[in-house]
């Protein structure tokens, strides 16, 4: 945190004031019981938006074929939903720079709410297209990173936010079962209803336990008439120092594995071939590794590590997981490396947007999630083609070379580079 060294008594007050501010976590007014309270109900919120989530996904695909829709109408589907995720994340970011966290939390789980309705209604083609479009403002997992970002010191924050993995782990397990739980034995629209319902529970929770300012107002600069989707801003976050590099580092060495990702339902059906009992197995699986890895470790390592060290392994991780990847040839293979696959993953999602939060002034904290949000809608969105064309032509081994060879080259880059990283809270 940087503070002007003032020379008389009034810069002196500011200074005192702006080293309050850091003890008490960005949220200024908030003790620490009332802080780690309010963090624990943002997990709670993550993990039901992430279990409604995971619930829709595992219908999608029967709700879509029972409808009359093939392959590439659910491909249509899928882009669809993604590229308005990739529009919304940054704007979702911007309206809780202004708004604040808990409305943008409020914002997201009633845009669940008329995202299950439109779903639940969906008995044609267009209507099931026209449900995606609540999607737009559907970002639980940015809105409580929000949260946690304005409570948290930043040398509290990569802890905190590498928790949230654990939510993730509980949605991935709990959503994958409930949905196909509930489709099978009560009809394929009964998962909808309870999203529906649940995601207005997750409204009222936001709406009562979650402040209305969760960070001192001396930090809300944005202008009531700047734009919430604005190119200009996304350029002037970008020129902070260490901002672009740490960026395009988080976009590069996530994107082969997620291209892998994309086509993990073929490649399970395909190269290992499993029935889907069994790859909802494996997605249960992952879950326990990302609550384990993100709830356990990936904290315990941010306290005894710098942020820039966690980077360079994770990006080093990966690049062995990506030699793994291209000499695996059975599902227990892949199990064996989806431990430093889930590890590498979770470290580079946590500690890069732990260090860009921490690189721009904490009235852009949200902008910023927001664009980090956007880069998995981007890989789901150009993902498909690039990774059809991938596993048609070279197979799944080409998948773990691109890895490698992508996150070798990246991991040389971090160590002859000194990226200029400055913690900056208030501007």
């Amino acid at each position: 945190v940087s503070t002007m060294n003032a020379k008389t008594s009034s810069g002196a007050e500011e200074e005192g004031s702006g080293m309050r501010n850091e003890t008490l976590g960005e949220s200024g007014c908030l003790g620490e019981a009332k802080r780690r309270q309010v963090i624990r109900v943002a997990y709670v919120i993550a993990a039901l938006d992430l279990t409604f989530l995971f619930m829709q996904m595992g219908i999608v695909p029967y709700l879509s074929k029972s409808l009359g829709l093939d392959s590439v109408g659910f491909g249509y589907l899928q882009t669809t939903f993604g590229l308005l995720q990739l529009v919304g994340g940054y704007i979702f970011g911007r309206f809780a720079d202004r708004f604040g966290a808990r409305a943008a939390l409020i914002l997201s789980c009633v845009s669940g709410s008329v995202f299950f309705l439109l779903m639940s209604l969906s008995t044609s083609i267009p209507l099931l297209f026209l449900s995606r479009l609540p999607g737009v403002f559907m970002h639980g997992i940015p809105g409580a990173q929000k949260v946690i970002t304005d409570m948290t010191t930043p040398s509290q924050r990569a802890g905190a936010l590498g928790k949230l993995g654990f939510c993730f782990g509980v949605g991935i397990i709990a959503g994958s079962v409930l949905g196909g739980v509930l489709s099978t034995k009560f009809g394929i629209y009964v998962p909808t209803y309870v999203g529906l319902v649940g995601s207005l529970i997750n409204t009222l929770i936001a709406m009562v336990c979650i402040p209305s300012q969760t960070k001192p107002k001396s930090d809300h600069h944005m202008t009531e008439h700047s734009d919430l989707f604005s190119i200009r801003e996304i350029l002037r976050l970008m020129k902070f120092p260490g901002v672009m590099e740490v960026f395009i580092v988080k976009v590069i060495a996530g994107l082969p594995i997620g291209l892998f990702m994309i086509m993990f339902s073929i490649i399970s059906m395909d190269f290992f071939g499993l029935e889907a009992v069994e790859s909802g197995y494996l997605m249960s699986y992952f879950g326990v590794l990302q609550m384990v890895v993100q709830g356990l470790v990936v904290g315990k390592l941010s306290s005894h590590c710098t942020e820039m060290t966690l980077l360079r392994l994770s990006v080093f991780v990966f690049a062995g997981v990506g030699l793994g990847m291209a000499l695996m040839r059975t599902v227990w293979h892949y199990c064996i490396i989806a431990v430093p696959l889930v590890f590498a993953f979770s470290m580079l999602a946590t500690i890069t947007d732990s260090i860009l939060t921490k690189a721009v002034p904490s009235s852009d904290t949200g902008a910023m999630l927001g664009i980090c949000a956007s880069v998995q809608p981007l890989t789901r969105t150009v993902g498909p083609t690039i990774g059809g064309v991938l596993y048609k032509q070279f197979g799944v081994s080409s998948f773990g070379y691109l890895q490698l060879m992508v996150n070798l080259g990246l991991f040389v880059y971090l160590l002859k580079s000194k990226i200029p990283l400055e913690e900056i809270k208030s501007q």
